[in-house]
């Protein structure tokens, strides 16, 4: 078999291997080297990190290397390799000692580690039986004690050893078993499942910002709902998003098919098939959160309502992202996105003032993040198609609030400018001299210069008022027409009237 390993490692091994050590690549790399194997796909998935692990103690690592930081106490050095500019997976390539582990007191590092000589015993420490496979990467010669190819080939996630062991030594493992299967699109093992049940509490131990990470890497999975379903299944999602699950079986009103639940994640899966950023998978996630505490049941009308859900779910965002440690930043965009997704109405009502309302509300920046959120909403709701005519409708308008008004305030002089140099008095002609110049920059762009046009106020200034009038009613048409034609050309980009 041949496999794509980089030169530098290969090298990195042969150097531990003519000084007489053993060398494996270990974890992850072996995996997803395998798995592009096995899968023989077009999509190759690239290695995210090259880690090796040897028979050699820190000590005699450091002799070999030119280059190494040794600052951790389980005997990893990071070997730095300067010349890897352009790949940060290969800039430093992390070398460690076969090793046995005490036990695990805070749920999440071992007390104390042992080196050993022997690669079985570092590989029966390791989570699952798919990151416990050795390659040595000269000779190809593969270590799978635990039987993790044929665990790949099968698709299955399964704990080396007891799954309660290795889930008592660290609880993050839970969350990383969940997080491998949604992106991998692989089943966990029934007894790891099991297993996951029983110790999910233990998540409890684990900082929030290792529980972040990981929930940031399912929901950037392909399809992030089948992690989120997962976790709920499996008794993890209580423990981090709660208020998430309160949403599972709560009916909507008619307008909806499916459950604020299941809403939800359609919605969540949509930005990940559009492949958009983490801030609208968020918020396309929690957009709802806020309906079951809102929901209530109208007798006239014989269906649900859930009055200010929106505003309520962007209280419920902030404080679920401020418990996971998410940046500051991160949580008042999602946050506001949530808070601001249903700013439509109909389009034959609304109007640009409120559309630019909504504009300042969550920011030019963050408008059209805002519109893919409301495409998220409605495709979770069952819907054929993400932009009908009415959001065709709002993304036109959103343009037409957003494009710069054709104004006086373009031209490089004002009115005070103008009474200055010309010695005229406060009154119409002012503004009609304005609008007069700002035909002219119209025409030719360069004369907007501070020298052309103040020469040429001041001979519009000793032109008679009503002539002056005339001109710049002239002058006014043109910039109305102008206008016109900017705002028919934004609704013919968005096919709308």
């Amino acid at each position: 078999m041949k496999y794509k390993i980089p030169e530098i490692i290969i090298d990195t091994a042969k150097t531990l291997i003519d000084a007489g050590f053993e060398a494996y690549l270990v974890g992850g790399c072996v995996r997803d080297l395998l798995l592009n194997e096995i899968r023989k796909s077009e999509k190759v998935t690239k290695p995210k990190d090259w880690d090796i692990t040897t028979n050699a103690n820190p000590e005699q690592i450091q002799k070999l290397f030119p280059k190494t930081v040794y600052e951790n106490k389980f005997g990893t050095v990071a070997v730095v390799n300067e010349s890897a500019k352009n790949d940060e997976t290969l800039r430093i390539i992390e070398i460690t000692p076969y090793r046995l582990e005490s036990k695990y007191s805070d749920k999440r590092h071992p007390d104390k580690v042992k080196f050993t000589d022997n690669l079985s015993d570092d590989l029966k420490r390791r989570d699952f039986t798919i990151n416990a496979m050795a390659m040595n990467p000269v000779s190809r010669e593969i270590v799978d004690i635990f039987n993790g190819r044929e665990d790949l080939e099968r698709g299955i996630i399964r704990a080396v050893g007891e799954p309660e062991e290795r889930f008592e030594e660290d609880a993050l493992r839970i969350l990383r078993a969940i997080r491998l299967a949604t992106e991998m699109d692989f089943t966990i093992h029934k007894k790891t499942q099991d297993a996951i049940k029983n110790k999910a509490g233990n998540l409890r131990m684990i900082a929030m910002e290792r529980i972040r990470d990981e929930f940031i890497k399912i929901i950037m999975a392909p399809k992030p709902s089948t992690g989120i379903i997962m976790m709920k299944n499996l008794g993890v999602l209580k423990y981090i998003i709660p208020e998430l699950e309160e949403g599972y079986g709560i009916k909507q009103n008619k307008a909806h098919k499916f459950t604020v639940w299941e809403h939800n994640l359609r919605s969540l899966d949509h930005a990940a098939s559009k492949n958009w950023r983490l801030e609208i998978r968020l918020a396309s996630l929690f957009h709802d959160i806020g309906k079951p505490i809102s929901r209530r049941w109208n007798n006239q009308k014989k269906d649900w309502t859930f009055y200010g859900h929106d505003v309520v779910g962007g209280r419920i965002t902030a404080k679920i992202m401020s418990r996971l440690k998410f940046p500051k930043k991160t949580i008042e965009l999602v946050s506001k996105l949530v808070r601001y997704h249903l700013f439509f109405s109909e389009t034959e009502t609304i109007t640009l003032s409120a559309v630019r309302r909504t504009v300042r509300n969550v920011g030019p920046e963050n408008i059209w993040d805002l519109m893919k959120v409301r495409f998220c909403d409605r495709i979770g709701m069952g819907r054929p198609k993400e932009a009908p005519y009415r959001l065709r409708k709002y993304e036109a308008m959103i343009e037409e609030a957003m494009r710069s008004p054709i104004s006086v305030t373009m031209l490089k002089i004002n009115g005070e400018k103008i009474m200055k140099i010309t010695g005229e008095k406060p009154g119409p002609k002012i503004g009609f001299i304005l609008h007069i110049l700002l035909e002219e920059t119209f025409n030719d762009p360069r004369l907007n210069t501070p020298e052309y046009l103040e020469k040429r106020a001041k001979e519009l200034a000793k032109i008679p008022q009503e002539k002056l009038m005339k001109m710049a009613k002239k002058a006014m048409d043109v910039k109305e027409e102008k206008e016109k034609k900017e705002i028919e050309t934004i609704r013919k980009k968005w096919w709308v009237k």
